[in-house]
């Protein structure tokens, strides 16, 4: 039988790329602040939605606000993540998750995901952006939709309207920020996190839009018909 060698060091394989983006810690806010990582590189998990545990290797519901690398395309592979080289585009400046992940030994990974994570108030001090992300955060939280979610059996329409509500504010705060503050669009998954109309799928529901920007709510469809 063939002896199988225990890996002692990396081989350029690309595999912990290939399968997930990092979580940014808070001591490696600088590294956003001096533009090596930029803001439209990354994104928000808010508290409430669901995340994936690659330590417990399932679905939770984070109870603390992440930032997370963007993937490529809907996929996970890192946004830094370099093909034909096998290598990271942003090495000397990767994520501290990054840095100390070894696929042969989680030790040091274990003690850096330990430690606190970023939130993108020890980023952000802008007033007025910290005044639109605060005011979003409280008009769009996951529990008041997901209350609204919950009202649907009772209230009907009213509570599906509630729901709309929400969805607009949340599409409008983003234009507003980006028009107003000449903002790029692609960092605004940073400053509000993911858009509702696409999270809004984790309650069984979908958007569908309208070819004059309207949109309204309905089942999800899990055929994929």
């Amino acid at each position: 039988m063939e002896t199988v060698q225990k890996r002692s060091h990396c081989i350029r394989c690309g595999e912990c790329c290939l399968e997930s983006s990092p979580t940014l810690q808070k001591e490696e806010v600088l590294v956003v602040k001096d533009v090596f990582i930029r803001k439209r590189e990354i994104y928000t998990i808010r508290v409430g939605e669901p995340v994936r545990d690659n330590i417990e290797n399932k679905l939770i519901i984070t109870d603390t606000e992440l930032i997370k690398v963007r993937g490529k395309g809907n996929g996970g592979v890192c946004i830094y993540y370099h093909d034909a080289s096998k290598a990271c585009t942003i090495y000397d400046n990767r994520p501290a998750q990054c840095a100390a992940f070894a696929c042969w030994d989680n030790t040091e990974f274990m003690e850096v995901f330990k430690r606190p994570k970023a939130c993108r108030l020890d980023i952000v001090h802008e007033e007025v952006l910290s005044a639109l992300m605060q005011e979003h955060g409280t008009r769009c939280s996951y529990s008041r939709l997901d209350g609204f979610v919950r009202m649907i059996e009772k209230k009907g329409e009213e509570a599906v309207e509630r729901i709309l509500d929400l969805l607009r504010f949340d599409r409008h705060v983003r234009i507003f920020t980006r028009e107003k503050l000449g903002m790029d669009s692609r960092e605004m998954d940073f400053y509000f996190g993911r858009p509702l109309t696409e999270t809004i799928t984790m309650f069984g529901l979908q958007v569908i839009r309208e070819p004059d920007g309207t949109f309204f709510l309905t089942v999800l469809d899990k055929t994929g018909a």
